[in-house]
């Protein structure tokens, strides 16, 4: 008894599936039609890729599971690319959002062309300006994955911001105690 288990378990050709036939239908058609026909094995689908049961494991194997895909893939695990700006201007963000959000196109150093994100209030970006760009989508802006860094190259910093300074660029001000 064990051992037949086993041996289904491990030889799944032993099993022979029938197909469906509807009651109306069965009468008119042999129920075997193809009695050569065995269980036919499907891999996984990727979404259960890691939730497999020990059957499954036994009749079809494991799957390796792909690499994952690039966040910013122009940077390509670097944390940081130079660029040249091609063009400057703003676009509308998504939908519950309204204002207009700063965007430039800027050709890497790699010769690719992507958009990038103008954080911050203000800036001083213009066509041919050296800027430096990392990776980090705008959340409201579709297609736009990357970000310029403030204070780096050409791009400067935002003029008097108190807190998050160093996300922006901006030097600590001086304070006047003496």
């Amino acid at each position: 008894m064990p051992v037949t288990l086993l041996r289904r378990l491990i030889r799944p050709s032993v099993f022979v599936q029938p197909p469906f036939i509807p009651l109306r239908i069965a009468q008119t058609t042999p129920v075997f039609p193809n009695a050569s026909q065995t269980l036919t094995l499907r891999p996984a689908p990727a979404s259960r890729a890691n939730k497999c049961t020990l059957i499954q494991v036994l009749r079809q194997g494991r799957t390796s599971q792909g690499a994952r895909k690039l966040r910013s893939p122009q940077l390509k695990n670097r944390p940081e690319l130079k660029g040249v700006c091609l063009k400057v201007g703003t676009t509308k963000p998504k939908k519950p959002n309204s204002g207009e959000r700063k965007i430039a196109r800027v050709r890497l150093s790699t010769g690719k062309v992507i958009t990038a994100y103008i954080p911050g209030e203000g800036h001083n970006v213009q066509q041919h300006s050296v800027v430096m760009v990392r990776g980090g989508r705008a959340q409201d802006c579709p297609g736009v994955k990357y970000h310029l860094v403030r204070g780096a190259l050409d791009l400067g910093g935002v003029a008097s911001r108190i807190t998050s300074r160093s996300k922006y660029g901006t030097k600590k001000p001086k304070t006047a105690d003496k």
